[in-house]
């Protein structure tokens, strides 16, 4: 049992170390170590856990980490500490090496340029998760896809807020499945 442990610090401290972009950003590197490289959930077990952390008050990737800590290790608390942790240490120890040193050398052209081409590589990644969580287990009929345009609609075009979004694509999938 102490193996999953160490999978589990180790996969995830990877996967904060080098998951750039934000939590949405990580999502295709999560589902690839945790359902194909470590096949500790199913895929339909990984969009579950993932639409629970989106619901859930906090970062996605934190929730997504709990989870999958509690999950992977079979209902073990010291699982869900041990992922968090781990997905969170190498962002803590980025920023404090950052504010150490970024006013010194926010003009540096390299730097510079470094964060000038993060950007869109960020946005690819949230790109990959968004195509990531459109498959068989997300939309399993034409309501769940009507649902999920109706969603983007509202907020692209109306600009509703996230959370009557939540709460109203909730209250349909409830009437209508």
């Amino acid at each position: 049992m102490m193996d999953i442990y160490l999978q589990l610090f180790l996969t995830f401290f990877k996967i904060g170390l080098f998951g750039f972009g934000g939590g949405y950003a990580m999502l295709s590197m999560v589902q690839y170590e945790v359902v194909e490289a470590h096949g500790w959930l199913t895929m339909g077990e990984f969009t579950d856990i993932v639409a629970i952390s989106q619901m859930t008050p906090g970062p996605i990737i934190i929730n997504s980490a709990t989870y999958i800590g509690y999950t992977a290790t079979g209902g073990s608390i010291v699982g869900s500490l041990i992922a968090t942790s781990a997905v969170c240490l190498p962002a803590i120890l980025i920023m404090v090496l950052i504010s150490r040193f970024f006013m010194k050398f926010k003009d540096n052209p390299y730097v510079s340029g470094a964060l000038l081409w993060m950007k869109p590589a960020a946005i690819g990644l949230i790109a990959a998760a968004a195509l990531l969580l459109m498959n068989e287990h997300n939309f399993v009929d034409y309501r769940s896809v009507l649902i999920a345009l109706s969603t983007f609609v509202l907020a692209y075009f109306f600009k509703m807020g996230i959370i009557r979004l939540i709460i109203l694509a909730g209250l349909t999938g409830y009437l209508v499945f």
